[in-house]
């Protein structure tokens, strides 16, 4: 891909990328793409709705669940509290929803199944993003660790409950298998972990409702998955511009920020800051969506997969970016790496929020009866290892909101992370 087409117009992108081959506009579904009428199913059999496919009311089940309004008030980079314009989980679930869906139509998959695993894909996360993360996975680590992916699948199956018939929201197995695999197979043929143990919670799930943890994901989980690269690479360039952590200047050096920032300003001298940044971001997001869908059309005629079951077992993931891309994208991922996610200011605001998660960790193990009811009933008697999973439970679903204010209910003083 020529670096001048990242600031061309739509004409000269088609032009060099091969784009008015593909079409944006609506074609039917390919045989490699998930079909809703061939769905394998849900755990615990439903009557089928007359209006809406499988895919649709997993989407709809997924948006009307309480794990997603709680997404509202969870980091993304910067604590919802420091400015009303950051990013928060939800919606950057929902940047990567859209971009996922537009992936997914341009690949003629299914729209539906790629947008409701985007939007269930953070379900797993704790309140201050990574570093809650990273602090109860410290904290677990005697009983198997924490992993957001994991506990993803926790929300869906268990923890929400909602339904008078079954526990979490009974999703069909391929919303499950993407969002357990959105990021590719978790073990060998074996069954051996290929990065490091898979976690209990995959497992036991699993053996119940085979999600084929030996095999990649479906297209439509894969544009779910790429399309997460592209919403975090691009927007949190954005709130990093206006946290002032980061600016345009230090992205000029940069491949793929640099060559977008160079054709911006030279369509237009003299444009502000501010218009100038988002241009940046809506370029950047067409550039790597555009290559992803070149890519991933050269991929799918390469093996010619004839159904989504031959996808899954082709052995390689088909959304990808070309090599050139790839490697822009890591060049930029590596800067945000060293610039934004470990600068000193969110780094002390790290340190602060962890300390939070885990004296919360402590205070509920040592005594469960400073949980509500409806956690703490009979932990006061259970083994170590359920009492841990139950307060990781409690915990991973705060949102930042509460857990300040439980912290504060609970100790003489609590971090300001302002």
């Amino acid at each position: 891909m020529a670096a001048a087409a990242y600031g061309g117009n739509m004409e000269e992108r088609q032009a060099g990328q091969g784009l008015g081959d593909i079409g944006f506009g609506y074609r039917p579904r390919a045989a490699y793409a998930c079909d809703p009428a061939r769905s394998r199913g849900r755990l615990c059999a439903e009557v089928e709705s007359p209006t809406r496919t499988p895919f649709q009311r997993d989407r709809d089940r997924i948006v009307h669940s309480t794990a997603f309004r709680r997404l509202k008030h969870k980091t993304q980079v910067f604590v919802a509290h420091e400015g009303d314009h950051y990013r928060t989980r939800l919606t950057h679930t929902i940047e990567v929803a859209q971009i996922a869906r537009a992936l997914a139509r341009a690949l003629r998959a299914d729209e539906d199944l790629a947008e409701a695993v985007a939007l269930v894909h953070d379900f797993g996360h704790t309140p201050f993003g990574h570093t809650g993360e990273d602090a109860l996975n410290e904290k677990m680590a005697p009983w198997g660790g924490f992993d957001h992916n994991a506990q993803s699948l926790r929300v869906v199956t268990r923890l929400e409950r909602r339904y008078a018939e079954f526990d979490g929201l009974n999703l069909t197995w391929e919303t499950l298998e993407g969002l357990v695999k959105h990021n590719g197979p978790l073990t060998d043929a074996n069954g051996n972990g290929l990065h490091g143990p898979v976690p209990r919670t995959i497992r036991d799930y699993s053996a119940l409702h085979d999600l084929e943890l030996d095999r990649h994901a479906s297209l439509e989980a894969q544009c779910a998955a790429i399309a997460d690269d592209i919403a975090y690479n691009t927007h949190d360039i954005d709130d990093g511009i206006r946290s002032g952590l980061l600016s345009l200047e230090m992205l000029e050096d940069l491949a793929l920020p640099g060559s977008i920032l160079k054709a911006v300003r030279e369509r237009y001298p003299g444009l502000d800051d501010v218009r100038a940044g988002h241009e940046l971001m809506r370029r950047q997001i067409t550039a790597m969506a555009e290559d992803v869908i070149v890519t991933a059309s050269a991929n799918l005629a390469r093996a010619q997969p004839q159904s989504a079951d031959e996808l899954r077992g082709a052995g390689e993931t088909m959304a990808t970016f070309s090599p050139r891309m790839a490697a822009e994208e890591k060049e930029l991922k590596a800067f945000l790496y060293k610039h934004l996610y470990r600068h000193p200011d969110v780094m002390r605001v790290r340190a602060d929020a962890e300390r939070i998660v885990k004296e919360l960790f402590d205070a509920y193990f040592a005594d469960p009866r400073a949980m509500p009811e409806g956690w703490r009933e009979g932990l006061d008697r259970a083994e170590d290892r359920i009492k841990a999973r139950s307060v990781a439970d409690f915990l991973a679903g705060m949102t930042d909101t509460y857990a300040l204010k439980e912290h504060r209910r609970l100790f003489d003083r609590t971090p300001d992370l302002s």
